[in-house]
């Protein structure tokens, strides 16, 4: 038994391109970054708190597969990705004007997007951060106008997608392209292995 942990579409499509069976239930937590804390550690840190939350529902709760501990073994996927720019965090925007602000620190430039990834099992807790480089186009002051009025930007890390309207302006990334749309596919099914095999360098089982 699979859980995600996120809210995400484009994480379920992913998941759901990887061949996988798994349920969805969006964790509620605070997402506010500590004071000083590095976007990998952040990421990460919230990957594994949106994999607990959701993991503590179900321990604490009358889940019959957690109780009998039979074959259906649960496991809860967490994910959160952030994009960076001279090292300011960049997450969604929270009106127009703000997506309009990040586009323009992103114009011409290269930026990382970073995805902390978290599997928790009864063996283990996983987790892990795939970084993927960007290289941005110019964006002319009409296609900017475009893209914004297409309301796209606005439940966008970065406020943009590389699978959609943006991808005009990227023409390379080094690195994991699943990472920009939302999840790095190949890391995430090494870590629910991983979680699964109960690793000896995991962080503690809950």
């Amino acid at each position: 038994m699979l859980i995600l942990a996120s809210g995400s579409p484009r994480r379920r499509e992913l998941l759901t391109q990887a061949g996988l069976d798994f349920s969805v239930e969006v964790a509620d937590i605070d997402e506010t970054a500590q004071p000083g804390e590095a976007p990998a550690k952040y990421v990460q840190r919230l990957a594994v708190e949106k994999a607990q939350a959701i993991w503590l529902r179900h321990k604490d709760g009358d889940d019959a597969d957690f109780e009998s501990g039979s074959d259906s073994e649960l496991t809860v996927l967490g994910a959160d990705t952030t994009v960076v720019c001279d090292g300011v965090m960049l997450g969604k925007p929270v009106d127009q004007a703000d997506a309009r602000r990040m586009l323009e620190m992103l114009s011409g430039r290269t930026h990382q997007v970073l995805t902390g990834v978290a599997a928790i099992t009864r063996a283990a807790t996983v987790s892990e951060v795939e970084i993927t480089q960007v290289f941005f186009d110019l964006i002319e002051e009409r296609e900017l106008v475009t893209y914004l009025a297409s309301g796209e930007p606005m439940d966008k890390a970065g406020a943009y997608g590389i699978q959609g309207y943006a991808a005009r302006w990227i023409p390379r990334i080094e690195g994991c392209y699943f990472n920009v749309v939302g999840l790095p596919l190949a890391r995430t099914l090494a870590v629910i292995l991983r979680a699964g095999e109960g690793p000896s360098d995991a962080l503690p089982p809950l």
